[in-house]
C-alpha cells in the first residue's frame, strides 16, 4: 500500500473511459476541479493515458489517475504501460482490474507492488464482496466494489451490498478505502451510496453522456458532501 496516498473520504471517481476524447476530456476535468473545490470533496479523475499531462496542467485539485498499467520495468515492452512513465506524465495513481481491463491475480499483485515502488496510489476494481476481501489482502489503497452486470446501466445496488462490501474489505484491512458503484446516474444514487456507508462512489457514462456535464458533476459532488455530512451528524 502506497503510504503517500493523499485521497481522503468522502471522495468520488469520474472515469470518462472512451466516451470522450480531446478537448472534452479537459473540459470535464476542469468542471470536476471546480466541484472539488466548491464542495471540499476529493475527486479521482481517471483519464485516458494520452491526456494525463494535459489534464494535470489544466487542473489544481483533482487527483489524476491512469486507467491501467503493466508491472514492467524500464527496458523492453512495446506498447506496455510503464509505471515510471505515468509518474513522469503527472499521474498520482492508477486504476487496476476494471471489468473492461481485467488481469489475473498474480499480475494484479505484481502491478500493485510496482505502483507502490513508484509512489502511485492504487484503486482496484472487484465484482463482489468475496472478491473485495481477496483483493484487500494485496493491500491496494482503494477497492471498488461494483457488480459487473450493472456497470453502464441505471440500476444500482442497495444498502445491504454496500455494508457487505465495506465489512469484507475492512475485515481484512480497515485502512483501505471502499468505493461502491455501478449504475450511478443521479445525485440521488450518489447520496444513497454514501449515506449507506461507502467512502465513495463514482460514475462514467452518466457524466460523460450528460447533456450538461458540469451540471451533472455539480449535482453528484454536492450529493457526496450532503450525504457525508448527514451521516456524520447522526
Amino acid at each position: 500500500m502506497n503510504p503517500n496516498n493523499t485521497i481522503k473520504a468522502p471522495f468520488f471517481e469520474i472515469g470518462p473511459k472512451s466516451y470522450l476524447y480531446g478537448q472534452d476530456i479537459i473540459d470535464l476535468a476542469k468542471a470536476a476541479d471546480e466541484a472539488s473545490e466548491k464542495y471540499d470533496v476529493d475527486i479521482i479523475y481517471t483519464t485516458p493515458i494520452v491526456n494525463i499531462s494535459d489534464v494535470k496542467r489544466a487542473t489544481k485539485r483533482i487527483h489524476v489517475f491512469a486507467p491501467h498499467m503493466d508491472p514492467i520495468y524500464p527496458g523492453r515492452g512495446l506498447a506496455d504501460i510503464l509505471p515510471e512513465s505515468l509518474v513522469a506524465a503527472g499521474a498520482e495513481g492508477v486504476m487496476l482490474n476494471h471489468i473492461e481491463k481485467q488481469v489475473g491475480v498474480n499480475v494484479l499483485k505484481r502491478t500493485i507492488e510496482r505502483a507502490d515502488e513508484v509512489g502511485l496510489t492504487t484503486i482496484v476494481c472487484t465484482d463482489s464482496s468475496v472478491e473485495a476481501s481477496m483483493v484487500a489482502r494485496l493491500t491496494p489503497n482503494i477497492i471498488v466494489a461494483e457488480p459487473s452486470e450493472l456497470i453502464g446501466t441505471t440500476t444500482t445496488i442497495g444498502p445491504e451490498y454496500v455494508a457487505a462490501a465495506v465489512n469484507a474489505v475492512h475485515g481484512v484491512n480497515p485502512d483501505i478505502l471502499v468505493l461502491v458503484a455501478a449504475g450511478i446516474h443521479s445525485g440521488e444514487d450518489v447520496y444513497n451510496m454514501i449515506i449507506s456507508g461507502a467512502d465513495a462512489t463514482g460514475t462514467s457514462s452518466a457524466v460523460a453522456k450528460a447533456a450538461d456535464r458540469p451540471a451533472m458533476v455539480d449535482e453528484m459532488i454536492s450529493a457526496v458532501r450532503r450525504a457525508w455530512d448527514e451521516r456524520h451528524a447522526r
